[in-house]
């Protein structure tokens, strides 16, 4: 009972890390109603919860190897608890933001590498696959969970209650974990703070930079970011290219700085050669296409279930059950495969399976829900999902020793985690993107609007319009005085270019899982209990 005893500890708090997120997505008409914000500033919440993640993964990783992995898990537990209940009681966004975005991100920190590193450390060989397949489909379950859990809580009681449940979770997890066995420690105490900055400051630009290349523009400026009034646009461009540029000049510091802190005897925040590691680093690789793809997938779905068929949240999460049930029943079928099948295998065939349901979920995209069609092509999605989901925790983790899965289990929360915080950045940009150039296209070209409120709806689309119901709309055009014989014509062309948009954002995701098949061709040939 023991020896699977650890493992459901450990499933437990991997639950409550990844239902969050979904949970999220699925109420997000409902929080911006009872906080008064917009989904915009939602967006901004959920990207930062998974930048703060995965820009201190790393650090949260070494923090386990100095002062022990069992001890980390259990103060993360706590800090993450204590988050909950910030989030669960915010009056307002701000509070918001502090609870969910930085105190729950920052428990993750310390619980997510170390869940992987303690997997490692109390199984082995066959034991050790089928631990982390179940983590995997652990992970699975919760995204597949949230919008049903949270749909269902939202509706009937309130989204604050999800969050208020995981902080009794938390508690029941360190009150049980005395059975899971330790690790060992580092000899050293010393922390590497110019890594640690250096790795969070290159990420975050990044992930900054695709997040607000919706209204920043990603070339040409839009919206362009404004300091003390002067709109900063290097050269005429946008800022975005030239912030993703500096990030990733920071990361190469980062890389440099570490072997300078090896070069002087210290220990590093990750020592450099292990991303030499073919199997680790296409396993990463591999984690952030994944991550990418799920994550905005998340975003943009619940969108148009919520803003253009005005579903509510139980609704929403009824609509994509059978992308759950099919994502649990393959994750968790997935370790009777992993012992004859290959990760290269049964991650092309996830992803060829996540190609065809993105691809059917693009043909019902449309006014009326064909109920049938699009249960099909989520399905097909989650079961692609599941497969993969299953198969990369191993590859990663086994391609390490001891000594390095604290390292190697901060680099897999940060590929997990920087993945989904690009998936909703990059998505939801060129969600807000498409969306505004189509309308104010749209609009422009219309006869029937006047050269007045096409002046406006120019204007407005230049800093990205606001992702809104048709109910919403109408409120909008009302209370800026739009003529009232002008306004159904431009709320018929919002929704036609908010569908094209929608369309625009899931194709992005089938380009995103084609590129990952190129990459599945380097994961590991043999059989997962194997590694």
């Amino acid at each position: 009972m023991r020896k699977w005893g650890v493992l459901l500890i450990l499933c437990a708090a991997q639950f409550i890390m990844v239902l969050d997120t979904t949970v999220m997505n699925v109420s997000v008409s409902a929080v911006v109603v009872d906080l008064d914000t917009t989904i915009t500033q939602v967006q901004l919440a959920i990207t930062l919860y998974t930048l703060v993640m995965g820009s201190f993964m790393l650090f949260g990783g070494r923090l386990g190897d100095m002062f022990g992995r069992r001890r980390v898990f259990a103060i993360g537990l706590l800090v993450y608890g204590a988050g909950s209940l910030i989030t669960a009681f915010s009056p307002n966004i701000g509070t918001l933001l502090f609870g969910w975005s930085f105190v729950e991100g920052a428990g993750a920190v310390l619980v997510m590498p170390a869940i992987i590193s303690l997997t490692a450390a109390n199984y082995d060989g066959k034991d050790r696959a089928t631990a982390y397949s179940a983590l995997g489909g652990i992970a699975a379950a919760g995204a597949a969970a949230g919008p049903l859990i949270g749909g269902w809580v939202t509706e009937t009681l309130t989204w604050r209650v999800v969050f208020a449940a995981e902080t009794v979770v938390c508690v029941l997890v360190i009150a049980c974990m005395r059975v899971i066995a330790d690790t060992g420690r580092s000899d050293s105490r010393r922390m590497d703070w110019g890594g640690t900055f250096l790795s969070a400051a290159g990420l975050g630009l990044i992930v900054l930079a695709l997040l607000k290349s919706g209204t920043w523009g990603f070339v040409k400026p839009s919206g362009a970011l404004e300091i003390g009034g002067t709109e900063i646009t290097p050269f005429g461009l946008s800022i975005v290219p030239f912030m993703i540029a500096v990030g990733i000049f920071v990361l190469i510091g980062f890389v440099h700085w570490e072997r300078r802190v090896i070069a002087h005897g210290h220990p590093p925040l990750m020592h450099p050669d292990l991303l030499r590691k073919l199997q680790l680093r296409n396993g990463l690789v591999m984690l952030i296409a994944q991550q990418t793809i799920i994550g905005g997938m998340f975003f943009v779905i619940p969108i148009y279930l919520q803003y253009v068929l005005l579903k509510n949240a139980f609704e929403t999460g009824l609509t994509l059950a059978p992308m759950s049930v099919a994502m649990l029943i393959a994750a968790f079928a997935s370790p009777r495969f992993a012992a004859t099948q290959s990760p290269r295998r049964m991650v092309t065939i996830g992803l060829l399976l996540v190609i065809v349901g993105s691809s059917v979920l693009i043909t019902t995209i449309d006014p009326e829900l064909d109920g049938v069609i699009f249960g099909i092509g989520m399905a097909v999605f989650g079961a692609g999902f599941g497969l993969i989901a299953s198969q990369l925790g191993n590859v990663v983790m086994s391609s390490v020793g001891g000594r390095d899965r604290g390292e190697a289990g901060g680099l897999q929360g940060t590929a997990q985690n920087i993945g989904t915080s690009v998936g909703v950045a990059v998505l939801g940009a060129l969600l807000i993107a498409s969306l505004s150039s189509g309308f104010s296209a749209a609009s422009q070209a219309d006869p029937d609007v006047s050269a007045t409120t096409k002046t406006r709806i120019a204007e407005a689309s230049a800093d990205g319009i606001e992702i809104l119901g048709r109910d919403q709309l109408e409120k909008v055009a009302q209370d800026n005085d739009i003529p009232a014989d002008e306004v159904t014509t431009l709320v018929d062309h919002y929704v036609e270019a908010q569908l094209f948009a929608i369309k625009i954002s899931i194709l992005l995701a089938v380009f995103l899982a084609a590129v990952g098949l190129v990459i599945a061709r380097r994961l590991p040939r043999v059989p997962a209990a194997e590694l």
